[in-house]
Order: structure tokens, then sequence, then C-alpha cells
């Protein structure tokens, strides 16, 4: 391969790559598709979570970007290593130095017995880390996570958001690259959940480890500068944030909501477009200088107003945005 097609190659240069991401499991002979093609792409330092209704393929993904589940067809690859190819004990080196993980409830990453600071020092040890800088990782992590007074007790002695830093403490403990996170707000009250999101967003901040967590807190997929919804086993939306100043100098934080368009050139409509304008089975199509008009397929002898070839140029059909105005998924400054 040359070194042109080596750069422009599908993901060159992002932390974690899915190419067409296929996951099939077998319950009781049937043939279950929990990821149907998946295309995603995350730089490095990013922090990306990921939504989507019960179902849809966001626990799937974890799963299989942390190395806990297989993928049967397609390109996974995280931080340069092929989860498709990946050899059992080249497997557990990846679990144990390229990504941790952070489960929703605390105590799949703690052991009860041992000290917080017990509880981080662990995976250093499965890690070879010398026994004299252990301790003092250890209160490292616990003063940016933001319970310094924490590495003595065991986790009874805890508050449940306090348990949830330690276990982001245990899943940092070996400075991974990648950082998976599996609902972990949502088991806690208001003020814990913003206190653990902001501890991922310190630790994100000092080690520059990529984050992808799936959610349906608001506190915190609205925090993020990316969220990518999944449907049907597809990345199907994706929402942008950035801050702009304004001509008064006030910070103002613009969201845009885009729709996916996969490798293949699929594109998932929000169900409530399709819905208000009764578009099933097929729709039709017309190609503007800058932009696609979709318009329902009208039944033979309905009315035809604003159908390609029946409207005027420049006019907007129903589902169709002309040049200049908000089109489907845009959104303003929220």
């Amino acid at each position: 391969m040359t070194a042109t097609a080596t750069a422009t190659a599908f993901g060159a240069g992002a932390q974690i790559v899915c190419d067409n991401l296929v996951r099939i499991f077998k319950s009781e002979g049937v043939e279950v598709v929990a990821l149907q093609g998946l295309d995603l792409l995350v730089q490095e330092g990013e922090v990306v979570a990921i939504v989507g209704a019960s179902g849809s393929g966001k626990s799937t993904l974890l799963n299989v970007l942390s190395g806990l589940d297989v993928p049967s067809a397609g390109v996974a690859r995280v931080a340069g290593a092929d989860l498709l190819t990946m050899s059992a004990r080249d497997r557990v080196r990846y679990r144990r130095q390229t990504v941790g993980f952070l489960f929703q409830q605390a105590m799949h990453n703690l052991l009860p017995y041992l000290s917080a600071s017990e509880n981080i020092q662990l995976p250093m040890t499965l890690a070879g880390v010398p026994r004299r800088e252990r301790p003092e990782r250890a209160a490292e992590l616990l003063d940016l996570l933001g319970i310094p007074d924490c590495g003595e007790r065991r986790m009874a002695q805890l508050s449940g958001g306090q348990q949830q830093r330690v276990a982001l403490g245990v899943a940092m403990a070996n400075r991974p690259k990648v950082l998976l996170a599996d609902e972990p707000t949502g088991e806690l009250d208001t003020q814990s959940s913003a206190e653990v999101f902001e501890a991922i967003r310190r630790a994100n901040a000092a080690y520059g480890t990529t984050v992808v967590l799936v959610t349906h807190d608001p506190l915190v997929s609205e925090q993020v500068q990316r969220t990518v919804g999944i449907r049907d086993g597809r990345t199907s939306s994706e929402v942008r944030r950035r801050t702009e100043i304004g001509s008064d100098g006030g910070e103002a934080l613009i969201a845009e909501e885009y729709a996916v368009l996969d490798r293949a050139g699929r594109l998932q409509l929000p169900r409530e477009f399709t819905e208000a304008l009764d578009m099933r089975d097929r729709v039709r199509l017309d190609l503007e200088t800058d932009h696609i008009g979709v318009w329902p397929d009208l039944p033979s002898g309905a009315e035809t107003d604003g159908v390609p070839g029946e409207g005027g140029r420049g006019e907007a059909g129903p589902g169709e945005a002309g040049p200049g105005e908000a089109g489907p998924g845009e959104g303003g400054a929220r």
C-alpha cells in the first residue's frame, strides 16, 4: 500500500476505529444481530457520549471495545490493537494496559475488604508496576479524583459517589489510553453524578485519556463536545457542541445535530420526521446544487405539490431544507 493510500485510509490517525462492525449472538438457536455494520471514529483525547434506546447496541459496542467480547465481522481497532485478530494473551494485556473499564455498579471494580488505596494499587501489581511507585500513584489518583482523604477507608465507609470515584481510580490505575464507562452515573444522585463526571473530565485533562461513555443522563450527554446516537445497531445521529463568543463578549453554547451518513451511504432519518410525513418503505430523492431533497412516496393520483419535478427550484418541499434554512436535525444555541 502506498503512503498516500495509507494516509487516506478510513480512520487513519483515530484512536478508535469501527468500520462496518458486526456482532451476532445466538440465543436458543436464533441469531440476534446486535451491531449491524456500525461505523465510528474517536480521536485521541476526545470525550464522547453514546446514547440510544435499550437494545440499540450501546453496551455491545462497549464490550467489543473493551475486549470482553469478540466482533463477528468488520473492523474494530483501538490504539492500534486489532480486536478481531487478537490472541487470548494479547487480549489480557490489552485489557490490563490499553483500556480501563468503569461499570455502573462501582463494586464490580472494587474489593470490599481492601482500602481505597489498596484497590487502586491492585491493577498496578498485576501490571508489574514497582512496589515503591504504587502508593504514590494511588495517592495522586485519589487527589485528582477529589477524594484524597479516602485512601485508608474501606468501601463500606464510603458513599456511593466516593465508591464510584475509587472505581474510576482503579480503571485509571495503569494510565490506559482509553477509558470506557457504562452508565457511570446511573445509580447516583444528582450531586454525586456531577462529582463523578467532573472526576472523569479531570482524568481526561490530566492524562489525555480518550473517554467513551454510555449514558442516559442528560447531565453527562449534554456536557461533552460530541454525543453519538445508536439505533438498531448502527450510528444514526451525532450532536457536536462548541462555545462561541458573541458580539457582547458573552459565551454561548452551540449544539448542532446531524444525521450520520455511513460508509455505505446509508442514512437513518429521525423517526419523528418520518412519522410526521408518513414516510414508509421508500422515498423520493432530488439532488440540488447544495442539498438533497427527500419526499414521501405519494400514492398514484395524490396531490404532488412540492414533489421533485413539480415545485420550483429553490422551494423547500416536505423533508427538505432550502439554501440557508435549518435542515432536519440542525440545532441552534442551547
